[in-house]
């Protein structure tokens, strides 16, 4: 129980918070005349009664998390979100069961972005702001995750970035709230400014916040079953736009807010990030026009915006991109890999663990050529230490058996080979849609077998919290202590 106690504290702590939030949407239905609005009250109650609960226990002791504790924290904390979450979704008058109703809410809170819903259009105003209410609180939650915790428990080379905010000691927790007052605020802003650069550009206001929260947070839930297919390029652009940013590292905002330095931004991981889109927009523009008749600008607007949707792992689509040919279905497949930036909303393997393979690539070769020179691996003008780069060739090789041990699993569930290999890389990169007829860009996994979204569910977990820090509950080193 001394293990348990301030864990279950805190996640008791983040049930009222997710009680909190559910009470936007119940006053919403009632100024809309909603009919919603006692299902999102009564799942507000259930919420604060389960966080009643889990807090009863540790009334009235102090508490100091050791890094056992912030392992288990970490997992049980997206666990039970993902289960509040799920609550008026189960409850509402168009109810889902309990499979779809969890896996939609694992897939907003994990800003994923597969959805089992369809017909969107017709469904309350208020669910359809629930998802997008998942997705934002999800994605201030991966950047606070990226930056404080993750680093603390050197999860997959994330150490690269660590700062005094992560130091979990006393001294830090002024400094561990102010770096969180200001995430907040940087997220708030950058949130009001899509919602306004939508709105102004012709979306409904209903529109403009709903898909705010999910550019920015790169979730990707929309409210129309043909996602942004049905906008303008104009918004198309904006959407560009505000899913870069989403995919650029948050503390580089509040460096630049505090220094009023452009310097900030010639980070190497953003510099790279920024490289990588333009030069896998430039192929894909130049690979389209030499085989299909559209008009150029036409084609640049949907091949930038569905590269960085899915880079980013925000899971848009303006347009069934698989249709594109067998080349763009390959070249979506392995831009699905990739992700954004660490300390980022974004999923993926992250532009830092490529920069890194590379670099160690070229260390090699230069060994193999000079076997008695002697060479560093610098990031960001830094020597990079031999326990980062193990960590993130670690992070690399548990990674692709995972996706594996997911694909087989998929594929024993019933499906063909594509649907199970693309789902178990989308459900672990966080991108949202997969390829095939039945959970590419033009459908959703509500044909997927009710086991299958188990599978996926979990993996989706696993890839938001970065695998080691799910998978190092499962053995036997931390439970004995």
């Amino acid at each position: 129980m001394k293990l348990f106690r301030p864990v279950l504290y805190v996640c008791g702590m983040l049930a009222f918070i997710m009680a909190g939030l559910l009470l936007a949407p119940a006053v919403f239905s009632l100024l809309t005349d909603d009919e919603e609005y006692s299902t999102f009250f009564l799942s507000s109650g259930l919420a604060a009664l389960a966080g009643l609960l889990l807090m009863l226990p540790g009334l009235g002791h102090r508490f100091t998390l050791t890094a056992r504790q912030l392992y288990l924290l970490t997992s049980l904390s997206w666990l039970s979100l993902s289960f509040y979450g799920a609550l008026p979704l189960m409850l509402s008058h168009h109810p889902l069961s309990l499979t779809d109703a969890v896996f939609e809410a694992v897939s907003g809170i994990t800003t994923t972005g597969s959805t089992v819903m369809s017909e969107l259009a017709a469904l309350p105003h208020s669910i359809l702001l629930w998802r997008s209410i998942l997705q934002w609180v999800g994605g201030l939650g991966v950047i606070g995750m990226a930056v404080s915790i993750l680093p603390f428990l050197q999860v997959g080379g994330m150490r690269l970035f660590q700062t005094e905010s992560s130091d979990w000691s006393e001294k830090s927790l002024p400094r561990f709230h102010e770096m969180a007052r200001a995430l907040l605020l940087v997220y708030l802003g950058i949130t009001l400014a899509c919602a306004l650069s939508y709105l102004a550009a012709g979306m409904t206001l209903f529109d403009a916040i709903n898909h705010a929260m999910t550019t920015v947070s790169t979730g990707g839930y929309a409210t129309d079953d043909s996602s942004m297919g049905r906008f303008s390029d104009t918004i198309l652009w904006i959407a560009v736009l505000f899913m870069l940013i989403g995919g650029m590292p948050f503390m580089l905002y509040i460096r630049f807010l505090s220094q009023r330095n452009l310097n900030v931004f010639r980070d190497q991981q953003a510099r790279g990030f920024l490289l990588v889109v333009l030069g896998l927009i430039s192929l894909l523009t130049l690979q389209q026009l030499l085989t299909s008749d559209r008009e150029p600008f036409e084609v640049l607007t949907h091949a930038a915006f569905n590269i960085v949707s899915v880079i980013t792992t925000t899971g848009y689509a303006s347009s069934d991109y698989t249709l594109w040919g067998y080349f763009s279905i390959a070249f979506f497949f392995i831009v699905t890999f990739i992700g954004g930036c660490s300390g980022s909303t974004s999923g993926g393997m992250k532009i830092f663990r490529f920069q890194l393979s590379w670099l160690f690539l070229r260390d090699q070769m230069n060994k193999l050529v000079h076997p008695r020179g002697v060479f560093s691996i610098r990031y960001n003008g830094k020597a990079v230490s031999d326990d980062i780069m193990v960590s993130a060739v670690a992070f690399s090789f548990l990674f692709f058996l995972v996706l594996a041990l997911t694909t087989l699993a998929l594929a024993a569930t019933g499906l063909d080979f594509v649907t199970a290999l693309s789902g178990a890389a989308t459900a672990l990169t966080n991108v949202g849609p997969g390829l095939g007829d039945m959970i590419g860009p033009a459908g959703n996994f509500a044909g997927v077998p009710d086991s299958g979204k188990w599978i996926l569910g979990f993996a989706m977990i696993l890839g938001r919290l970065e695998l080691l820090t799910v998978m190092v509950l499962l053995t036997p080193v931390f439970w004995r202590g």
